[in-house]
């Protein structure tokens, strides 16, 4: 009798004891704080109220830098791929066997009828065989969120590199997602179709194989819209409708968004810019695409308040790299400089570096950065970043600490409470949003670039010397101080020949450094 008397007070305890790990563990998923991303693509620093822009407003976005931490020195790669790949991973972009081009336009060349359903079928076989495979035990941002209860989602450009398809989005950790397996796609905004967790969905009107792309010049008329649906109201849409559903459950939720990436495209002028005698049309099509941007931005923050999640939402906002030029002014800065010096036009470019204000650009974009995407320039790399969160990160207040976006990973990882995978190279910056000493820096960051346009691969120390290749051979160098001289105007290897050398020896050992993260036997996805 005893015996079963302690039996039951045993089983008793046993079953308290489930229910409260069970509640606790209800409560404090409950707990955690949704995680916003927004991702803007091509947006340059100032084109944002907060950050100077002049010409437009951007009155929601410079409501999360009125009431969120507003970051002064933040980088990114020089474009798409890399910065994307760079993000998800936590891992800078020079590492080897990281992010690769995989071959982008086959469903394009195939709708237009310029290669067969078979010929299709083979070279999209073909590249999944080529495309770098994915570590087993390899950690993307979204399965690290999921290892803390997080539902994941993603709308927009689901790629990281061009081409993508239903299996790797699923690898990458995303429960939910809606968009763009090909990045060449997304240079039009009326595509005839798109994806939506594995499954082929039309858009009403869109014929265009090309997805309704226009020319770089921008100069069709507003009555040549090539489509009906435009792509980035239907990522709205379906993000808000995400919100509605899933707002009793915490999610992370990752809009890397199409816009203001040209070539401009529009439904219609926005209003604050349409008359505006002193823009020209493609001027006026890309105001009102960073407009619309803007209002999107401002009709999440109204869901979230509406469903009464608002103040539990951590709101992230960023770009993926530097300005860049699609209203009438596509040249690439080298090729720009280039055609000024050669032709005799007065150019005002004293150190020969391409900037927004005297490159023709009426927003100033750049903010007088040198070079914009593309270009291992400040104006190529320095983004926007702004983090707002109540009660957690002081309203109206910025930062200058060096950051990257292979830190959101370590970042993330801190604020959900779980362990960062081994081998990652970010550095989270929570103690920075808390307002509290940022004892862990950076010892140096590290930007590749692949491309040839003027201005390469460079690394920023923690004092600000910035060490920067240039020459189409890459064996010449430029060093600067981009904390004390951020446009780049004082060029002074001559004078410091010794950290010429030094900051030399760590970047090339950078660039051609392993995988820290998959060489590791620790890491895990479960």
């Amino acid at each position: 009798m005893r015996t079963a008397k302690k039996c039951i007070r045993l089983l008793s305890v046993v079953v308290l004891v489930c229910f409260t790990s069970f509640s606790c563990t209800k409560q404090n998923k409950k707990q955690l704080p949704n995680v916003v991303l927004i991702m803007a693509d091509d947006l340059g620093v100032g084109m944002l109220g907060c950050y100077g822009q002049k010409v437009i407003t951007t009155p929601n976005i410079d409501r999360l830098a009125d009431e969120g931490l507003r970051f002064t020195n933040y980088h990114a790669s020089v474009f798409c791929a890399p910065s994307r790949w760079s993000l998800l991973t936590g891992m800078h972009d020079g590492r080897m066997g990281g992010w690769e081009y995989t071959e982008g336009g086959l469903a394009i060349q195939r709708d237009a009828g310029e290669i067969t359903e078979k010929e299709y079928q083979q070279r999209f076989t073909q590249l999944k065989a080529d495309a770098l495979p994915i570590a087993p035990n390899e950690v993307f941002l979204a399965q690290l969120a999921k290892k803390a209860g997080y539902f994941t989602a993603q709308f927009g450009k689901l790629d990281n590199g061009f081409q993508t398809w239903h299996e790797r989005v699923k690898r990458y950790g995303w429960d939910y997602y809606d968009g763009y397996y090909c990045h060449r796609r997304c240079h039009g905004y009326y595509p005839p179709y798109l994806w939506r967790n594995g499954v082929r969905y039309d858009l009403e009107g869109n014929y265009d194989p090309a997805c309704g792309k226009m020319s770089r010049e921008g100069m069709e008329p507003m009555s040549e819209q090539r489509g009906e649906t435009f792509s980035q109201n239907v990522f709205i849409e379906e993000i808000l409708k995400f919100i509605r559903k899933n707002k009793e459950q915490p999610f992370l939720l990752y809009h890397p968004s199409q816009l203001p990436h040209g070539p401009a495209s529009i439904p219609e002028l926005h209003p604050e810019v349409a008359n505006n005698s002193n823009l020209k049309l493609p001027e006026k099509k890309y105001a009102s695409m960073v407009k619309m941007l803007d209002e999107h931005v401002g009709l999440i923050l109204e869901e979230l308040e509406n469903q009464g999640i608002l103040d539990n939402t951590i709101i992230v906002f960023a770009s993926d790299n530097g300005h860049d030029t699609y209203y009438g002014y596509g040249e690439t800065s080298e090729t720009y400089l280039k055609q000024r010096l050669m032709d005799g036009t007065p150019t005002n470019l004293t150190d020969n570096k391409w900037r927004s204000s005297i490159g023709g650009d009426v927003f100033n974009g750049g903010t007088d950065l040198a070079g914009q995407k593309g270009s291992g320039y400040q104006g190529g790399i320095q983004c926007p970043m702004i983090v707002r969160w109540p009660g957690k990160v002081k309203p109206g207040t910025e930062t200058d600490l060096l950051t990257m976006h292979y830190d959101f990973m370590a970042t993330l990882a801190d604020i959900v409470g779980v362990d960062l995978p081994d081998g990652k190279d970010g550095v989270s910056y929570l103690p920075t949003l808390l307002g509290k000493s940022q004892k862990e820096k950076h010892d140096y960051v590290i930007v590749q670039n692949r491309k040839t346009r003027m201005g390469s691969s460079s690394i920023i120390d923690k004092d600000g010397w910035k060490l920067l290749e240039i020459g189409k051979k890459r064996d010449q160098y430029q060093l600067y101080n981009v904390f004390n001289d951020n446009e780049e105007r004082n060029e002074v290897s001559a004078q410091y020949p010794e950290r010429v050398e030094e900051l030399k020896k760590t970047l090339k050992k950078e660039l051609v450094s392993e995988r820290k993260d998959i060489n590791t036997r620790t890491n895990n996805i479960e």
